[in-house]
């Protein structure tokens, strides 16, 4: 009796323990978020990882019930954000907008980043573009064939703008090694953001870019297309698909997914409060399925697709397999 009454003092001394604190955790969750959120933007005011950010950060206040903040931390093909996020606390209040492919994995594999793709816990992938080849509208080439020759014939004389590490710079390397050209002729001019390298090639500044399709919807009227990195044509560009626009040539090019814009959260984030992580899905979800925010969207022209944390996580996953692939292409 004296062992029974002891063990019955013991559970209920535990339960006096357990129980408020299990209630505790449930309100944590439920109060979560008690302040502003931060977002920070991996590249420049104006690109398209910016207006997908801004654009879904103006409607998520009402979603998940508090101010969403955006800052600009741009640099490095985004990695100065990516490294800034992870260093912060990870409760929920700074997140991460960004191109989630394959600025992140360009960042480790070539960019010396000190962080791994299993450090980030994939929101959703909201836009995933396809890159386009353009030249100024001025421009004396009309076909792709016709710039590569001049590349070739004509060493340092031409220019393509980029952002370090994207699908266009890796697209750039693809077919100056196929055609056998060295690397010299060509001047690759970096920037740290899609909208500087679009203004460059609309301004006459380089001889032509290799960029997301649909962000370059704004600077339309500026340039010519010459192909789209796709395996098919597309209706938005009067444009051939790039292995069809190489085909007098007699090569062709892996085709390279481009762009995907989106929200990330550090995975210790994840880890440690799945509650949260979960209502921050639940509300990105809600905005994302809202009929005004898509005609907002659309309006924009922002992608407003949802695919949630499991099918971003493949998507980049598998887009970091291909760029794993050419990595020795990007580091020299």
């Amino acid at each position: 009796m004296q062992f029974k009454s002891r063990a019955v003092r013991l559970i209920a001394t535990l339960a006096a323990v357990l129980v408020p604190l299990a209630l505790s955790n449930s309100a944590t969750a439920a109060e979560w978020p008690e302040r502003p959120i931060t977002i920070v933007i991996g590249f420049g005011v104006g690109g398209s990882a910016d207006r997908t950010t801004r654009a879904v950060a103006s409607f998520l206040p009402e979603e998940i019930g508090q101010p969403i903040l955006t800052v600009n931390r741009q640099g490095a093909g985004g990695q100065l954000a990516a490294s800034y996020v992870l260093g912060a606390p990870d409760d929920g209040y700074t997140l991460l907008g960004t191109a989630l492919s394959p600025y992140l994995g360009t960042s480790i594999l070539v960019g010396g980043a000190q962080y791994e793709m299993e450090d980030f816990a994939f929101i959703n992938a909201q836009w995933t573009d396809w890159d386009l080849i353009a030249v100024n509208k001025d421009s004396p080439f009309k076909t792709l064939p016709e710039l590569i020759k001049a590349i070739e014939a004509e060493p340092k004389k031409h220019s393509v703008s980029l952002v370090f590490g994207s699908s266009g710079h890796l697209t750039t390397l693809l077919l100056l090694d196929e055609f056998g050209i060295p690397r010299e002729n060509l001047n690759l001019v970096n920037y740290d953001s899609g909208a500087a390298a679009r203004s460059a090639v609309a301004g006459g500044q380089v001889t032509f870019t290799i960029l997301g399709a649909e962000g370059s919807e704004g600077v339309r009227d500026f340039i010519r297309p010459l192909a789209v990195v796709r395996e098919d044509a597309n209706e938005m560009w009067d444009a051939p698909p790039i292995n069809e626009a190489l085909a007098p040539t007699g090569v062709r090019i892996p085709v390279v997914l481009g762009s995907m814009r989106g929200l990330v959260a550090p995975a210790t984030f994840k880890q440690k409060h799945p509650e949260r992580f979960d209502k921050l899905v639940a509300a990105y979800k809600a905005v994302l399925d809202r009929k005004d925010v898509q005609k907002y969207l659309a309006r924009s022209g922002v992608g407003g697709e949802w695919l949630g944390p499991e099918k971003t996580t493949k998507q980049v996953m598998e887009m970091y397999a291909v760029f794993e692939k050419y990595k020795d292409l990007l580091k020299q």
